[in-house]
């Protein structure tokens, strides 16, 4: 007698997409390189004039040892909670939990502060207002959620060309406008003192807080030990050679116009392409904002999603958090967060530099949070360790540029103090942190995503 059996083989599970090394420096690129390279330039000419350039360079060399670090870690510990994962490991779940905050509630200013300057590009190349560019910006926005609803291979793939033509469109500019450049533009060198250095420097961190959000995708690559230091150093290789160009050239064809204009990267392309100019970076500057956009959405989505799985922020917002999943209830409420900070820029009550200097001042709170746990993580007394100091004392000073503005950062780690405090009575028992000694359990969330080894 023949038996039969009802029992079928489980289907194979379909396989995660993972990044890769040119989506994965594609992303980077995009975060880091942001609509910065549209205003800043301009803004921190108009601070320090031609010694703006020192700023640049400054903030070059302390972002080597900010990303080089990061990535070390990342490739250690890859997990969603990027930063945050490092500040857990390296001084328990609270302050992770602000620092989880304090890049939480920067993204949704940064994001309208980014799709505000693309707008103004689109608005003026077609000859309309303030209104129109809001409403531009809202488009852009609107497009970056969708195109994260979808999934991040999708959003990966759609980058790495978007890059690709922001780059070629940005050396142009640089080479368009350089025979045009004078040595009389250069002088006076320093005409506010050197205090306008630091000045411009504080305003120009926003243009170099990408590394934040390319950490929390390093869970995200097929194998992070291998891809993420290439990725870092080919995006550092990138953005060091676009900002100097663009810094340099800025100044040099310029000159004093360049603290006078809301849009540089149009001008430097006015020496040759004339009124081709305008819908050139306009084009740019829709590229630009988008890959912005879309690569802080992807990063924050999955803090939110590992906050809330590790008890540091509401549990619903765990759902989707998983490799390979969608947050969409974090981009829910990165969504609303954005819609209000966008009726409130429009109402007149802040405008683009104060949201500008209002993320980077939470950006640099978090990049000091991850350096100093880069000090606590990473092999003593190498050159990467001593780096990490001198990177922290540099953002540190920058972070003194703030003023008032570092009151953001103070209410939301109070806040985060609070739900945590809040959270843990519920539960009977306050969050537990690792002591010193003991067996450690293999983490999850935002402890990270492997074992120390």
């Amino acid at each position: 007698m023949t038996v039969r059996t009802t029992h079928t083989p489980a289907p194979a599970r379909p396989s995660v997409r993972r990044l890769g090394i040119g989506s994965g420096t594609a992303l980077c690129a995009g975060a880091v390189l942001g609509p910065g390279v549209l205003a800043l330039p301009a803004l921190a000419a108009d601070a320090a004039g031609p010694a703006s350039i020192l700023a640049w360079l400054v903030l070059l060399v302390t972002s080597v040892p900010v990303a080089l670090s990061f990535a070390a870690l990342g490739a250690r510990f890859p997990d969603g909670g990027g930063v945050a994962t490092f500040v857990h490991r390296a001084a328990g779940p609270r302050a992770a939990a602000a620092v989880g905050w304090w890049f939480y509630g920067a993204v949704p200013i940064g994001v309208v502060a980014a799709a505000l300057i693309g707008g103004q590009y689109v608005a003026g190349a077609l000859g309309l207002g303030s209104a129109a560019a809001t409403a531009i910006g809202a488009v852009v926005i609107a497009a970056s959620f969708a195109a994260n609803c979808v999934g991040l291979h999708l959003s990966g793939r759609v980058q790495l060309l978007l890059v690709a033509l922001l780059a070629a469109v940005l050396l142009g500019a640089a080479v368009a406008a350089a025979p045009h450049m004078t040595s009389a533009h250069f002088t006076p060198f320093m005409p506010h003192g050197w205090g306008s250095v630091g000045s411009a420097a504080g305003v120009l961190f926003f243009a170099f807080a990408g590394w934040e959000a390319a950490s929390h995708l390093s869970g995200e690559f097929a194998n992070p030990a291998r891809d993420l230091p290439r990725v870092t150093a080919y995006t550092l290789a990138a953005v060091s050679v676009l900002y100097l160009v663009l810094a340099v050239t800025t100044i040099g064809a310029l000159g004093p116009a360049a603290a006078g204009t809301d849009t540089p990267l149009t001008d430097l392309l006015a020496q040759s392409a004339g009124t081709a100019a305008r819908p050139i970076a306009a084009v740019a500057a829709l590229f630009l904002t988008f890959g912005a956009v879309n690569t802080y959405l992807a990063g924050a989505s999955r803090l939110g999603a590992a906050l809330g799985r590790d008890g540091a922020a509401p549990r619903w917002l765990a759902h989707g958090g998983g490799t390979g999943e969608v947050p969409r209830r974090s981009l829910a409420l990165l969504a609303v967060a954005c819609t209000g900070v966008g009726v409130i820029a429009s109402l007149g009550t802040t405008d683009l530099d104060g949201l500008m200097r209002a993320t980077s001042t939470c950006l640099a709170s978090v990049t000091l949070a991850g350096l100093l746990s880069a000090l606590a993580l990473l092999p003593r007394r190498t050159w990467l360790w001593y780096a990490a100091i001198a990177s922290s004392v540099l953002t540190a000073g920058v972070l003194a540029f703030s003023g008032v503005l570092l009151v953001i950062p103070l209410v939301l780690a109070m806040l985060s103090w609070g739900f945590t405090t809040l959270a843990g009575r519920g539960r009977g028992q306050a969050p537990k942190r690792h002591t010193k000694g003991m067996p450690r359990r293999r983490p999850r969330g935002i402890r990270g995503g492997c074992s120390d080894a």
